[in-house]
């Protein structure tokens, strides 16, 4: 999905070790359809060639200040102008220090101090670098005169030592440009909280009760969320997969986690979207130590889990918007419309497992959303395409309460 086609993005790559990071960076923002111009330091350059950005930008990229053969007359005015956003990264110490303080003896702080779009900064440096108190005060002024900081990650840096000061991976900066340019802000200010994943209930130190869900829809559904500008927070039972970039994510394992989890976050919660495969039994007793087999069969005793969706029905109040989904193998409509009206919910996105391309663990889904005026029936798409014609859904209803 070509998200970012008529942007124009400016991506400012400075002398850190990362910068040949930016390289795949530049190549996802150009995917998604984005102009995309790179200015890079002089000092940059020597850990990644300007040709390499070229190539994949197919623009020229700019280093030098009094370069003479770039397509706009003035070139830090120019590129200023058609900016729809600027993403500075990595960001080392001396180029926040500069921008902090207004100094512009470069192409890119030039560009930076004559830009008025939204800027990001991703700092990313050596741990001590980044923890000394004037990189953080420069951090803080960043802040203050409108930045957008980004959190630099953890893990082994390239001088050996282990700590902050990594940048975040290519999906997590792309994700952060999508944030600010890929939707209307239809939903800032709003509270949206999205469950996803499976649980897993213990049986015993070894071994657990779950299901087949891989998270994959509720993880849609939080990242389209994040696009439109929400306020979020994502519970996640466990899944392997990555969330997006800027969502709180509070990640649980059982029913009761999750359950808990949903209690703390309910009462500010504008929007509760229950797309987890929550396990409805548990076992009644959790062994201690790993259960031995025997010659004979075993039976194990189950007993119902917290019903979050009834609980949150029960517990709403004014304004608030709940959506439930529903899987089922047969009976869709029928048991669909009976949890929408029993747990007092607003909508209900239900799939059918036996309809190819509907299950558990692939990118596509064919949703029904049920609401207490009618039905209707979404043809197959991608898991993100449903997520954004869900809340499209959810979206107008609630402009119309």
């Amino acid at each position: 999905m070509e998200e970012l086609r008529g942007k124009c993005v400016v991506l400012g790559v400075t002398g850190g070790i990362a910068a040949y990071k930016m390289a795949d960076t530049a190549h996802l923002l150009v995917k998604m359809g984005a102009e995309v111009h790179v200015v890079m330091t002089e000092n940059a350059a020597r850990f990644i060639t300007p040709l390499t950005f070229e190539t994949l930008t197919n623009r020229r990229c700019v280093v030098d200040t009094f370069a003479r053969d770039f397509q706009y007359d003035v070139a830090h005015v120019s590129l200023a102008k058609a900016a729809d956003l600027i993403l500075i990264a990595p960001a080392t110490a001396n180029v926040i220090a500069k921008l902090a303080h207004g100094i512009a003896d470069d192409m890119l702080t030039t560009v930076v101090l004559a830009a008025r779009c939204k800027k990001l900064a991703a700092p990313a440096m050596n741990t001590a670098m980044l923890e000394n108190p004037v990189t953080q005060d420069n951090i803080a002024a960043l802040e203050r005169y409108g930045f957008e900081v980004i959190a630099p990650a953890d893990g082994l840096l390239a001088c050996g030592d282990v700590g902050k000061g990594k940048l975040p991976p290519p999906e997590d900066l792309a994700d952060r440009v999508l944030r600010h340019l890929a939707r209307e802000k239809t939903l800032e200010g709003v509270r949206v909280t999205v469950t996803a994943g499976p649980t897993q209930e213990a049986l015993d130190p070894v071994r657990f009760l779950s299901n087949h869900s891989s998270g994959k829809m509720g993880y849609a559904v939080a990242r389209e969320a994040m696009l439109r500008g929400a306020e979020e927070t994502l519970i996640s039972g466990p899944a392997a997969l990555v969330p997006p970039s800027g969502v709180q994510v509070e990640r649980v394992v059982s029913a009761k986690e999750m359950f808990e989890a949903v209690q703390r976050a309910f009462p500010t919660t504008d929007i509760l979207i229950k797309a987890a495969a929550v396990a409805d039994y548990r076992p009644a007793a959790v062994a201690g130590d790993k259960l031995k087999k025997h010659t004979g069969d075993m039976s194990i005793a189950l007993e119902r889990t917290d019903d979050i969706l009834a609980w949150a029905g029960q517990n709403r109040h004014p304004g608030q918007f709940i959506c439930g989904f529903s899987m089922e193998t047969r009976d869709l409509l029928e048991n669909s419309r009976k949890k929408l009206e029993n747990k007092k919910a607003d909508m209900i996105a239900a799939n059918d497992l036996r309809t190819a391309g509907a299950g558990f663990g692939v990118d596509t889904n064919a949703i029904t959303i049920l609401t207490p005026e009618g039905t209707e029936a979404l043809p197959l798409m991608s898991k993100a395409e449903a997520a954004a014609r869900l809340l499209d859904e959810i979206e107008r209803r609630r402009l119309c309460s």
